[in-house]
């Protein structure tokens, strides 16, 4: 059995690209619905974020599976293959451990550290328990993954550090704008991402606040928190105008203000300059709106400048965080290498107990009658002396497991003792070989 992973994120591909595989919430479980028909993979976990879709899996073929969850992906995106390999990224083996390790704990993502892939990285995880999705081998690498995230932030403080897509924002605008006071903000979308970044706006002094969304007591809701003004959704043209800043950050599925709202927007403000900050993926702004004189759009992608000017913090408590993670995935390695000698020591000990039970009952019988306390006491140090000569034996082999020739070592235990061997792997019956060589692999490629 072998780990991969196949996705998309910030480092290859441009938010044009990364949009058309945002599921969101919402569509996250149609999607998964779909990856459970996909032949080859042994159980599965699908993560989709803003700057990230990525698909973990277990599976008896490497090749095959990546293969398969490459053209689902591509499917699904509207790309070719020959673009696929250009934007995908695909991980096995070690490689899996140390990227989902590192992703969870915040040392993937454009803003370094950040807080909310954890939760994205557990919300991931429970639509997988939910949808029974997962396996032995997968739910114990997500579970690992989410504890080890929460160690590096207790351990290293690294969220601690103002650093964030709110906050980069905000830093965006400032620095175009300097000072801003008096400037009028708009927030587009009322969920946590624009409360993040009201809250700094206040922070920063703005003046006036509209807050606009398709729920509009959600909006009065954060404009009465804020001290601002709710804008309703269906009035959102005709106010754009008076901001001379807008946030938008929906959930919409497509473009929520197109390049001839923003033009007519334009106009109404006599060509004042106006500045959008689009934080949504998919983009809620339509591109062509930044070749509008007056207009100065950025999306998502044009805040990791911004971020990395703040970073410096978080790079020092980053580098301690890398030697959490270091330590986790050689951890987690010995759990994995471990897995290929259970089945051994299952057969060892089923052996060794039968062997017991049939001579107990051998000179049961040519006892005679025994009172219970007796006959209690018996069994006690038949098991007694069993348990303690197979415990070096079976410490040795786990201890052996971890090695580069620890498979051969169950596979003289078998012979020596006639073992039959059956490997049970996240609810499959498996040939021992497979998860022999998994280990073998896992190991080779973390050196």
């Amino acid at each position: 059995m072998y780990l991969i992973a196949v996705g998309i994120n910030h480092h290859r591909a441009p938010v044009e690209v990364r949009e058309r595989l945002a599921f969101g919430k919402a569509g996250l479980q149609s999607v998964v619905e779909e990856i459970k028909e996909l032949p080859a993979l042994r159980g599965f976990v699908a993560l989709s974020t803003c700057n990230r879709t990525e698909i973990y899996a277990a599976v008896t073929q490497i090749q095959e599976g990546l293969a398969v969850i490459n053209e689902f992906l591509c499917h699904k995106a509207g790309l070719n293959l020959e673009d696929g390999r250009q934007y995908f990224q695909k991980w096995t083996c070690y490689e899996v451990i140390n990227h989902l390790f590192r992703v969870t704990a915040g040392l993937d993502s454009m803003i370094l550290g950040e807080t909310e892939i954890l939760g994205q990285v557990r919300d991931a995880y429970d639509t997988a328990c939910r949808l029974k999705t997962g396996s032995n081998i997968i739910n114990t690498l997500f579970q690992e993954a989410i504890r080890v995230g929460k160690r590096v932030r207790t351990v290293t403080g690294i969220d601690q550090h103002p650093a964030s897509v709110s906050y980069a924002a905000v830093e965006l605008i400032r620095q175009a704008l300097g000072d801003l006071k008096g400037r009028t903000v708009m927030i587009i979308g009322a969920g946590e991402m624009g409360e993040l970044t009201l809250k700094n706006l206040l922070y920063q002094g703005v003046s006036t606040v509209l807050v606009s969304n398709r729920s509009f007591s959600r909006a009065e809701e954060l404009a009465q928190t804020y001290g601002g003004e709710a804008i309703r959704y269906d009035l959102l043209f005709s106010q754009l105008h008076r901001a001379d800043i807008v946030i938008s950050c929906t959930a919409a599925a497509h473009f929520v203000i197109s390049a001839e709202k923003v033009s007519q927007t334009i106009e109404a403000r006599n060509n004042k300059p106006l500045f959008f900050i689009d934080i949504a993926v998919p983009r809620d702004i339509e591109p062509e709106a930044s070749r509008i004189p007056g207009v100065f759009l950025y999306n998502i992608d044009d805040l990791e400048q911004v971020v990395l000017e703040h970073m410096d913090e978080r790079g020092k408590a980053a580098q301690e965080a890398e030697a959490i993670i270091k330590e986790a995935v050689e951890e987690f390695l010995k759990w994995l290498s471990s897995l290929s000698v259970i089945p051994t020591i299952r057969a060892l000990q089923q052996r060794a107990e039968q062997l017991k039970e049939d001579e107990l009952q051998t000179y049961m019988q040519r006892l005679g009658k025994l009172d219970p306390k007796k006959e209690k006491l018996i069994r006690s140090l038949a098991s007694s002396l069993l348990n303690k000569f197979l415990h070096t034996p079976i410490v040795r082999l786990k201890e052996y497991a971890g090695g580069h020739e620890g498979h051969l070592y169950s596979k003289v235990l078998e012979n020596l003792f006639d073992l039959a061997v059956t490997t049970e792997l996240g609810g499959r019956e498996l040939e021992d070989e497979d998860d022999m060589s998994w280990s073998r692999t896992a190991r080779e490629s973390g050196r």
